[in-house]
């Protein structure tokens, strides 16, 4: 399971392909490298199969996204995701780790402590604010879901709770903020949220604080180290900076 996100550019593969259709080539490539390289126990027959059934889909996409690395969409190539082709696609995978949450709540609260009210970034102000439409009830849903497989969307039954000028918010309400808004073309695709152009300045200037601002070589070695998502959201954080500058929405599912 993942949150997976794209920077939607008219690029060559989208006038070749649906957002759908390249949505469906990041999981299989991500699933086929998870597969065939990342799982260290012996293949089933279903595994085996499920390889060779994708040989040929694998072959095309590979053939097509050699135009990815010149494409001013694409996202950094080292913070790629496992198996990540499309290069301006990419993926958080679940469950959200606690390790990431508890860096993200000290974070956040880090920011509503210390800066002048007038230097926070706008976000801020909107998930403090008592009003804000980020009042967490999506994620509190998802954080009560466990899969027939035994899998969660976090590893934390429970949210860190925030104090002093950020009483009140739990990280629930951050991780709404994170989700973005409802889209109004999922239809087409396949994406059921988005991170509008008009949002996108807003949301790096957030993330680019909290993932970035005042963090030593140290802090995010430790970080890298022990955390998956961390980079993960380095790599949205890529993806809202790539959009900004070629006015284009954040597409989120």
């Amino acid at each position: 399971m993942s949150l997976e996100f794209a920077v939607q550019y008219p690029c060559i593969l989208r006038t070749r392909y649906s957002e759908k259709h390249l949505r469906e080539w990041g999981r299989l490539s991500n699933l086929h490298t998870l597969l065939t390289t990342g799982d260290t126990s012996t293949p089933s027959d279903e595994k085996l199969r499920w390889v060779e059934n994708a040989s040929e889909e694998m072959e095309l996409m590979q053939a097509e996204t050699v135009v990815c690395p010149n494409c001013p969409s694409c996202l950094p190539i080292a913070a790629a995701g496992e198996g990540e082709s499309v290069g301006c696609l990419g993926r958080v995978t679940y469950p959200i780790e606690a390790q990431f949450e508890k860096f993200l709540a000290d974070r956040v609260q880090l920011c509503v402590d210390t800066l002048d009210k007038e230097d926070q970034p706008r976000l801020l102000h909107i998930l403090v604010d008592p009003e804000s439409p980020f009042d967490g009830e999506a994620t509190k849903e998802l954080r009560r879901v466990t899969t027939r497989e035994g899998l969660r969307f976090y590893e934390l039954r429970l949210p860190i709770r925030l104090t002093r000028e950020a009483v009140g918010l739990t990280t629930d309400n951050v991780f709404d903020l994170l989700a973005g808004f409802r889209s109004e073309d999922k239809e087409q695709t396949t994406y059921t949220r988005e991170l509008p152009f008009a949002a996108t300045a807003d949301y790096y200037d957030f993330l680019d604080l909290i993932l970035r601002n005042d963090i030593n070589q140290s802090e995010i070695t430790r970080l890298t180290t022990r955390s998956k998502n961390y980079l993960q959201f380095l790599r949205l954080l890529s993806a809202i900076e790539r959009a900004e500058a070629l006015t284009a929405r954040v597409l989120v599912d």
